[in-house]
C-alpha cells in the first residue's frame, strides 16, 4: 500500500487556497492542527471551517459515507450536524472534506446543563428514528452486540492491575456478577444507528451547559443503543448519561447496560495506559483523559440502587425491573 504524505501547514494552505479562492494569489486563512499530538489530520481553517484529511483508504471510505450520513441524520435529531462546503481528494485516492465550524466548546471544557441532557436525550431519540435500512443502504455496517460477560472478566483482571497501582479498589466490580452481566446481554430486534464516538470532544457544548452539536459520524453502525450510552457516561458522567437515556425512552436494561459497559471499558483501557507508560512520552498527561474517564463512569446513581435483577435463571426472566423506569 502506499504510504500517505504526511500533511503539513504548507499542504493544507495550499489546498484550502485552492477550495476557497480557486487558485487565488493571497495567503489564504490561517490553518493550524486542531491537536498537538498526532499525525496533524485535522485543521483549523480561520474561524469557520475544519479540514479534515484521510489518512488511508480505510479512512477515505468512512469519510464519504459520512456525508451522506450526516444527511439521513439531520431532520431526526434536534442537535446540529456539521455540514461539508467542499470535499474532494487531498493526495491520490485519499479524501478530504471541509466542513462548517459548529460554534462552542467541548463536553470536556464545558459542563452539560440539566437543559443540555435534555437535548442529549433527543440525540438518542433521534438516532433510534433514522431508519436502519436506510443507514445500510449507505453502507453503515450492522455490529452484533459485545459481550459484557467477557468484558466484565477483563474488567476483573485489569482491576487488580490498577490495585497494584493503587488506581482502582477491584471490590468495586464485584456489583456486577456472572449472573447480572447475562441478565443485561442486549436483547434481540433492539439494533438502532449508533454514533459509536459519542466522546466529550466529539459533543459541542456551549458555556450554558446546551449540548449544541455532534461531530464526527465515521464510526457509526447498527447496532447495540448502549453503547451510544456508554460513550456519554465517559463524557457526560453516569447521572447524566442515564438521564438523557430515561427521557429518551430506554428502560432500566439498557442504561444498566451501557453503565456496566463503560465501567468496564474505563478499567480496561487505564490499566493499559498504566502498562504502556513507561515507554509513552508525556507519561502523566497520557493517564489524565483515561483516569477523568473511570471517575465519570463510577459515579454512583439511583438507578443501580433501586432496581431489582431476577437471577432465577429462567429463559423467560426478564433482569432489570423496568416498569418504572419507562
Amino acid at each position: 500500500m502506499t504510504q500517505a504524505p504526511t500533511p503539513t501547514a504548507d499542504t493544507v494552505r495550499r489546498l484550502v487556497r485552492a477550495i476557497l479562492e480557486e487558485g487565488g494569489r493571497g495567503s489564504g486563512p490561517e490553518v493550524r492542527p486542531v491537536t498537538e499530538a498526532g499525525a496533524h489530520s485535522t485543521w483549523w481553517v480561520g474561524s469557520r471551517h475544519v479540514l479534515r484529511l484521510a489518512p488511508d483508504r480505510e479512512a477515505t471510505l468512512r469519510r464519504r459515507r459520512e456525508l451522506r450520513l450526516r444527511d439521513l441524520v439531520r431532520p431526526h435529531v434536534p442537535v446540529a450536524v456539521p455540514t461539508s462546503v467542499a470535499h474532494g481528494e487531498w493526495s491520490p485516492g485519499l479524501a478530504y472534506t471541509l466542513d462548517t465550524r459548529l460554534p462552542g466548546g467541548t463536553a470536556e471544557e464545558h459542563d452539560v446543563s440539566a437543559v443540555g441532557e435534555a437535548d442529549l436525550a433527543g440525540l438518542l431519540r433521534g438516532l433510534r428514528e433514522v431508519p436502519p435500512r436506510q443507514a445500510e443502504a449507505l453502507g453503515v455496517p450492522r455490529t452484533a452486540p459485545r459481550s459484557l460477560e467477557a468484558l466484565r472478566r477483563m474488567a476483573v483482571a485489569a482491576a487488580e492491575r490498577l490495585a497494584r497501582a493503587d488506581e482502582f479498589d477491584p471490590a468495586r466490580l464485584h456489583q456486577l456478577t456472572p449472573p447480572g452481566a447475562a441478565q443485561l446481554a442486549a436483547q434481540p430486534a433492539t439494533a438502532v444507528l449508533v454514533h459509536h464516538a459519542l466522546r466529550g470532544e466529539h459533543l459541542v457544548v456551549s458555556v450554558d451547559g446546551r449540548v449544541r452539536g455532534v461531530l464526527d459520524w465515521t464510526e457509526a453502525v447498527i447496532g447495540d443503543p448502549a453503547e451510544d450510552i456508554a460513550g456519554l457516561a465517559l463524557a457526560v458522567g453516569s447521572g447524566a448519561a442515564v438521564r438523557a437515556a430515561t427521557l429518551a425512552g430506554y428502560g432500566a436494561r439498557p442504561c444498566l447496560r451501557g453503565l456496566w459497559l463503560a465501567r468496564c471499558d474505563t478499567v480496561v483501557r487505564l490499566a493499559e495506559r498504566l502498562d504502556a507508560r513507561d515507554t509513552a512520552p508525556r507519561a502523566a498527561e497520557a493517564l489524565s483523559l483515561p483516569r477523568t474517564r473511570l471517575r465519570r463512569a463510577w459515579e454512583a446513581i439511583l438507578l443501580e440502587r433501586v432496581t431489582e435483577f431476577r437471577e432465577d435463571g429462567e429463559g423467560g426472566a426478564s433482569g432489570a425491573d423496568e416498569e418504572q423506569w419507562e
